[in-house]
């Protein structure tokens, strides 16, 4: 069998534990916003991905990957990940958890938007009108003047601007540092960064036995999530592997359906479909793109 054929039976299985741990963490966040708040939550979310990262490295003997090059950009990087990832935990404790995943969707369209600022790439009309589909897609979400614009939603669009921060700092990382690297640094500095925040007030909640396992739950599943996307991404192309994390979308609703009994409302899916749209709009430009150049570059060959 070719190899370099994309195997999408495989890519599909491994996003299938991307969505199964993205879901996981939105529960457990939830579940666990009863005793500790989202600074408390990314605290201890932390320390779990510490001994997880470091036993990693440990066993892999790739400690010497890790260093302080180019260390201001990895602050920069977690603490864009640090606010995004308070507002999103704050999102799903107010929101239903259908129109957190829907507006989250949005991040590929804030990263097309950021990258010709931060990346000097070109912004192309297809990019363009990609992003003008991905926000016409979250005015159908919000609806404003319909409905009220509530701390949740607003919450929730925020993060995927951060998020999006987020992307565009690890593709600056990841010229230079390892994944190990860039891992060990994100659970370190937001375990600090939890940690100040949380103690801000004096008082910082220590774990129960009822939360422990929650906690646990959201340090693992955060990690599997990115190492299930990675590895479908190795190997199929992403115009195959973001259909798959759409999913999410459907799946969360009918969980939030039948442990919170939250509504399945029609604007938040008829709004997730047409961000999903632009968004795919600009993966399939970018795709022919990239086989038009490969095209080229052979027959220069």
């Amino acid at each position: 069998m070719d190899s370099s054929k994309p195997q999408i039976g495989k890519a599909a299985l491994w996003m299938t534990g991307a969505i199964a741990s993205f879901s996981s963490m939105a529960i457990a966040g939830r579940e666990l916003s009863v005793a500790h708040d989202t600074f408390e939550i990314m605290f201890y979310r932390s320390l779990v991905g510490i001994c997880v990262v470091s036993l990693i490295l440990t066993v892999t003997h790739k400690w010497h990957q890790v260093s302080t090059y180019r260390f201001g950009l990895h602050g920069i990087r977690n603490l864009t990940h640090f606010i995004g990832q308070n507002l999103w935990f704050y999102a799903v404790t107010v929101i239903p958890l259908a129109q957190v995943f829907a507006l989250e969707f949005t991040q590929p369209i804030w990263v097309v938007l950021l990258s010709p600022l931060l990346l000097a790439e070109r912004l192309t009309p297809v990019r363009v009108l990609s992003a003008l589909i991905g926000f016409a897609g979250v005015l159908i979400i919000t609806r404003p003047g319909a409905v009220p614009l509530s701390a949740g939603i607003l919450a929730a669009a925020m993060s995927a601007v951060f998020f999006a921060f987020t992307t565009i700092s690890t593709k600056k990382l990841t010229r230079f540092a390892s994944i190990g690297c860039i891992m060990f640094w994100l659970t370190v500095m937001q375990a600090i960064f939890g940690l100040l925040a949380a103690g801000i007030d004096g008082r910082i909640a220590l774990p129960t036995t009822s939360t422990i396992p929650f906690l646990v739950l959201i340090g693992l599943a955060g990690l599997l999530a990115h190492y299930c996307i990675t590895n479908a991404l190795a190997i199929a192309p992403a115009i195959i592997v973001v259909p798959f994390d759409f999913v999410r979308l459907p799946a969360i609703a009918v969980v939030g359906m039948i442990l919170y009994q939250e509504p399945l409302d029609h604007w938040t899916l008829l709004g997730a479909v047409v961000i999903f749209s632009g968004i795919f709009l600009n993966m399939h430009a970018e795709n022919r793109n990239s086989l038009a150049t490969v095209a080229r570059q052979t027959r220069q060959e």
